[in-house]
């Protein structure tokens, strides 16, 4: 075989040795990352990050629920 394709399988077998290994362990990582970022502190800056982030989404989808129900009497009129 050429060295080019050695080395091609070697990567792969690596890529697939990473990608089993976070099937397996990536369940219980994303519950441990879950809890540790439960019980980190307020001020702690991926969580004050986090609960901003969620509070525009949540923001943005009542804007967009707003802006796409169905226009009222005054809409209507002027329409």
């Amino acid at each position: 075989m050429k060295p080019i394709a050695i080395k091609s399988l070697k990567i792969a077998a690596v890529v697939g040795i990473g990608m089993l290994a976070m099937r397996f362990a990536g369940p219980k990582l994303g519950e441990r990352m879950d809890r540790m970022f439960e019980e980190a502190s307020e001020e702690f800056p991926p969580k004050w990050m986090f609960v901003n982030i969620n509070a525009i989404r949540e923001n943005t989808e009542r804007i967009l629920e707003a802006v796409t129900s169905e226009p009222t009497g005054a809409g209507a009129e002027a329409a």
